[in-house]
């Protein structure tokens, strides 16, 4: 969700330059129009999840929610990770020069966990604040940039595997979550509480949402202004989103899966009702650990392999899909697809002004509309101020904080690693050559007698 790719004031979008620019100041790299513009979608669906209903008077699933229940929010995750490569320059960072690329991402995650701690006053029933969660994630993630892309990817195919088996173990045995938005107080309190609902039992673990972010970082690292690149990334994004349901429904239809759920359903700790919503519509981050076969479950927010990947999926998807569209507008600016993604791609480039001023909107007395009619005004408030602070003022007013304050911290650190390169290496240019010291001059041998 955060500002990755720096921008200068007044820059003019384009569809193509996915390698950075030639040039030492950071702020002069162009944008990839179909990364902001899938920043865009992510934002206006995470408002689509928070302000529409989630399920009709049938307590079957609407439109809104069948759409971007549990895609909109993986879509930011995944979008994160492709920040982070082009933090990074697309490229592994190496361990010798890693000190400015880790303060930046140490700073970035500080000042993105404070922004959501300060949003911790809002009613997580409204909206469930991911800031905190992401700031995790971001921490988590800065040994991956030192890895090769390879073993990013599997990183990611190990997370994703691995990492909701492993919390099927640790969730009986740790605390259960409050499930409210996180505070400065909830830290003061219990620090340790506060990172394990982070981490592990809330409602974005960062621990199983790092597959997301390393999905990001591969893709990030790719050429993504190459046709075969974006054609590949669409074929494995409709894949990897069509194949989820598939594998779900043979396990749990073919195998029985469902009927072992329903078996153990006493053991679970939910009603019949709850249990229909979550197969239905999704849960809370996790599911029961009643049994194994919930880790067969393909429904939003339950953090299962088969919902990493199918999110995971139409992610990539649609970020191929916006690539195309990005090149397509290329040529012509009068294109209907440009004007279409223009303003798509403007509230992209200042996803986290706007969604938190979105959180803190929906908070306010001044949310007094109809579902509909309230997403539509914020949908068009969004675009409109969007479009225009990127056209006069250029960076997004947090983006831009946190911008300077991690460029801050990273160009501080590549001045300390660089002064203790410098004493380290007068040190040993000064050190006395063997035979200067006294000890050097003893004899070799020891006096007989």
């Amino acid at each position: 969700m955060t500002q990755t790719a720096n921008r200068s004031r007044g820059t003019v979008y384009r569809a193509s330059g996915g390698a950075p620019a030639a040039t030492p100041r950071p702020a002069r790299r162009s944008r990839l129009l179909g990364v902001d513009a899938a920043r865009g979608i992510a934002l206006l669906g995470m408002i689509a999840v928070h302000s529409l209903y989630q399920s009709d008077a049938a307590g079957r699933s609407t439109w809104s929610f069948t759409i971007f229940g549990g895609r909109a929010a993986a879509l930011f995750a995944v979008l994160a990770g492709v920040g982070v490569a082009f933090m990074t320059d697309r490229r592994r960072v190496r361990l010798t020069a890693g000190s400015g690329p880790v303060a930046a991402l140490v700073v970035r995650a500080l000042v993105i966990g404070a922004i959501g701690l300060a949003l911790g006053y809002t009613d997580a029933s409204l909206a469930s604040v991911i800031l905190p969660y992401y700031a995790v994630m971001f921490l988590l993630a800065i040994p991956l940039v030192f890895l090769p892309t390879w073993l990013v990817a599997v990183t990611c195919v190990v997370v994703a595997a691995g990492s909701p088996a492993l919390r099927q173990i640790l969730l009986p045995q740790l605390p259960e979550p409050t499930y409210d938005n996180p505070a400065f107080a909830h830290l003061v309190d219990d620090a340790g509480a506060l990172l394990t609902e982070l981490a592990v039992t809330g409602e974005f673990p960062a621990m199983t949402w790092l597959a997301y972010l390393c999905a990001g970082l591969v893709i990030g690292r790719l050429i993504l202004t190459r046709m075969k690149v974006v054609l590949g990334l669409l074929i494995t994004g409709v894949a990897l989103a069509a194949a989820a349901p598939v594998a779900s429904s043979i396990l749990l239809d073919r195998y029985e899966g469902l009927r072992q759920i329903w078996f153990t359903q006493p053991k679970s700790g939910l009603t019949t009702a709850e249990t229909t919503a979550l197969l239905t519509l999704g849960g809370d981050g996790s599911t029961p650990t009643s049994t194994w076969w919930w880790l067969a479950v393909d429904a939003p927010h339950t953090s299962t392999p088969l919902d990493l990947v199918g999110t995971t999926g139409s992610a990539i998807a649609l970020l191929a899909v916006l690539l195309l569209a990005g090149r397509v507008a290329r040529p012509s600016p009068r294109l209907v697809i440009r004007v279409l993604l223009i303003p798509l791609a403007a509230a992209g480039s200042m996803t986290l002004t706007l969604y938190t001023a979105h959180i803190m909107f929906i908070n306010s007395e001044l949310d007094s509309f109809e579902p509909m009619t309230g997403y539509l005004a914020q949908v068009l408030a969004i675009l409109l101020l969007g479009t225009a602070w990127s056209a006069t003022a250029g960076r997004g007013p947090l983006e831009g904080l946190t911008a300077v304050l991690s460029r801050g911290a990273r160009r501080l650190a590549i001045r300390r690693g660089g002064s203790y390169r410098a004493r380290m290496s007068s040190y040993w240019e000064e050190a006395p050559r063997a035979g200067d010291h006294p000890v050097d001059r003893q004899p070799t041998r020891w006096p007989s007698g």
